[in-house]
């Protein structure tokens, strides 16, 4: 059962500031872009509209500890580590390592919580359990591998 995710993609200016650093926002895009990607590969997504109500996972949690920059046309592996599955909620942890140039590790890690809802009609929301079909799927990692080197 999958626990890890992981995809790569490439700095794009306009992901950067003057020094051409990557702005501390784009780090949470770059959480949220694999943690789509992780779901798709399950066959799934952030929005469930085959559900009535549709169901939806909106973010309750977000950090990000910075430790080096990400510059312009660096290469970057987003490494996704489902830290822990709750009945209506997933903590992912996010590593951030550098490919090329220069391949280095730790260059920043996030944590992102989810929490499973329905999205009435009103417009208000409710936490439900995660979807058998993908709570099934999910499983949270290895304790020694959601251990991060200081």
């Amino acid at each position: 059962m999958p626990y890890e995710f992981r995809v790569t993609r490439r700095v794009e200016f306009n992901e950067t500031d003057l020094a051409g650093i990557v702005h501390f926002s784009n780090f949470y895009r770059y959480m949220e872009t694999v943690e789509q990607a992780f779901l798709r590969s399950l066959g799934h997504s952030v929005v469930m509209r085959q559900y009535d109500p549709p169901l939806g996972f909106p973010r309750v949690h977000a950090s990000c500890d910075f430790r080096r920059p990400l510059h312009f046309e660096d290469l970057v592996e987003l490494h996704l580590l489902v830290k822990e599955k709750r009945p209506r909620s997933l903590s992912y942890q996010i590593r951030f390592h550098r490919v090329e140039p220069d391949p280095l590790s730790d260059l920043a890690v996030g944590i992102l919580t989810v929490v499973c809802v329905r999205k009435h009609a009103d417009g208000t929301f409710e936490a439900t359990p995660l979807p058998a079909g993908l709570a099934d799927q999910i499983e949270t990692a290895p304790a020694g591998l959601l251990a991060v080197p200081r």
